[in-house]
């Protein structure tokens, strides 16, 4: 059947205009009564239950397979985060958090706003207003080593066309730049030398004072998406499925001025880069919207390695069996990455998957992790990985080796089933080919955190605070670790009571 699925709801739902049921012969504008999930589809429709609708709205029920999702019980024994804080100041989608230092961090969002918070207690210390849209990119700007005085301070950009530069300890607004000619979608900050860049459908450098020093001409309509900072004084800029690599021309004994110049353009990906980010001194890694992976040599800017998608997005249809109307193309997105010395960890789709540098290959996954989406994920210590999602949750795995069995039956292609890999051509291989495709490791969920009823945005971690989430629904969590808490509340009542001179008369 041909489609187009333009809208996915949950019952109970008020239908659009000219939307019928085919099954309750509902009337345009009434409720959908409340169970299963509904799709609306625009398009010409021929399914195994005689419907046949053209250039219409239909809605039907999804009829898709359940979700291998992997569970996991009440008892959840190697989950520290146990006791939860909700934090509330924002009117909007919370889509942003930085760290500040070990026990602050800020958080941003749609409704313009940013607040600073206490990561231990939740206590709100400051509220930062000044832009009239809603935020785009934040990052923390440190003082340099050398300066005497160190000043936290906090760069924003929003949707207003503007960037304002914030004390974050007196909640003061330093300076505000106004004079862009198109949104800022990132910001990085190049603390070698004391200068930060803003992308948007150019490149600017700025220094401390906010003064421009250079700027590239314009890019693109759909701007620079995201920035990292390479060698040499280069820079490399995610432009839609575009890879451009600049150079900083500093000042010199010759020259005083700035000057960004456009050294390379890479061209490898075949659709819009939605990840970019450094791995380590010798390599970064991107990744696309459909599913293509690659990591870079971060001084040549040479193709080290590739895991490309071959999804199929019209499989034959047997009218006879299920009908899948869930599946997008964008399950196999992209949409962010984490590191650590060994491997790099992709969020692709609703799966995590575990690539090793050094064997070039996939070593473990999760190609369904979570219910929608991942949007966020981020390595913890002791092989630990966490990471949240389009639905609602949050959840925290951990890497372990398989206990290798002889002849054990694998899939071959491994990422050819998820967007990655090479085209599998053969139905069969040899017993050898196999092991050689099988995952040495494996992603065991442990703990699974559900407190958030929208979208999880992205989070934060602190070795001694515990974990920061934010949402769609306007909210903050602080995920603390039970046994701690308890312990610092256990430490904190001996003290108060050794103070009024109580605990020797207990003991």
């Amino acid at each position: 059947a041909r489609r187009t699925i333009v809208k996915e709801v949950w019952g109970p739902v008020a239908l659009p205009s000219g939307v019928t049921n085919p099954k309750s012969r509902l009337v345009p504008g009434s409720p959908h009564p409340p169970g299963p999930k509904f799709l609306l589809l625009q398009g010409h429709l021929e399914l195994g239950s005689g419907l046949r609708r053209s250039n219409s709205w239909t809605c039907c029920p999804c009829i898709s397979q359940k979700s291998p999702l992997q569970t996991i019980g009440e008892e959840q024994t190697q989950n520290p985060y146990t006791e939860l804080l909700v934090l509330k100041a924002h009117h909007d989608i919370v889509r942003f958090l930085v760290q500040l230092d070990e026990y602050r961090f800020a958080s941003a969002g749609d409704d313009g706003i940013v607040v600073v918070w206490n990561a231990q207690t939740g206590e709100k210390l400051l509220e930062l207003n000044g832009h009239t849209q809603k935020i785009t990119a934040i990052i923390t700007f440190p003082s340099l080593e050398v300066c005497e005085e160190k000043t936290q301070l906090i760069l924003t950009a929003s949707a207003d066309r503007t960037v304002i530069v914030w004390d974050c300890d007196t909640g003061r607004q330093v300076q505000k730049v106004s004079c862009f000619q198109s949104t800022v979608k990132c910001l990085i900050v190049l603390q070698r030398l004391d200068i930060w860049l803003s992308g948007g459908n150019d490149l600017c450098v700025w220094n401390r004072k906010l003064d421009l020093l250079c700027k590239t001409s314009h890019l693109s309509d759909t701007g620079i998406s995201a920035l990292i900072e390479i060698p040499k004084n280069c820079v490399v800029a995610a432009v839609g499925k575009e890879l451009i690599i600049f150079r900083l021309v500093t000042p010199t004994g010759e020259s005083l001025e700035w000057d960004i110049l456009e050294i390379k353009r890479l061209l490898d990906h075949q659709d819009n880069i939605l990840s970019l980010v450094n791995v380590n001194d010798l390599s970064f890694v991107t990744g696309s919207h459909v599913g293509e992976m690659i990591i870079w040599n971060i001084l040549d800017w040479t193709v080290q390695a590739r895991e490309c998608n071959f999804w199929d997005p019209s499989p034959q249809l047997d009218t006879q069996q299920e009908i899948k109307l869930c599946q997008k193309p964008n399950d196999i997105s992209i949409h962010h990455f984490t590191w650590d010395e060994e491997n790099v960890f992709a969020a692709v789709g609703r799966g995590l998957y575990v690539y090793n540098l050094q064997m070039k290959r996939v070593i473990a996954c999760q190609k369904t992790a979570h219910d929608s989406s991942v949007l966020h994920i981020a390595k913890l210590p002791n092989r630990q990985l966490i990471s949240c999602s389009e639905d609602g949750s949050v959840r925290i795995w951990e890497l372990r080796e398989k206990q290798q069995l002889a002849a054990e039956p694998v899939p071959t292609g491994f990422f050819n089933m998820w967007g990655f890999g090479r085209v599998n051509k053969q139905a069969s291989q040899p017993v050898k080919k196999q092991q050689e495709n099988a995952t040495p490791c494996s992603l065991e969920l442990i703990g699974d955190l559900i407190g958030h009823s929208s979208s999880v945005e992205m989070f934060l971690y602190f070795e001694d605070h515990g974990v920061v989430t934010c949402s769609a629904d306007h909210l903050i969590i602080l995920w603390k670790n039970g046994e701690r808490e308890s312990g610092l509340r256990s430490l904190k009542l001996f003290q108060k009571l050794e103070e009024n001179g109580d605990l020797h008369l207990a003991v």
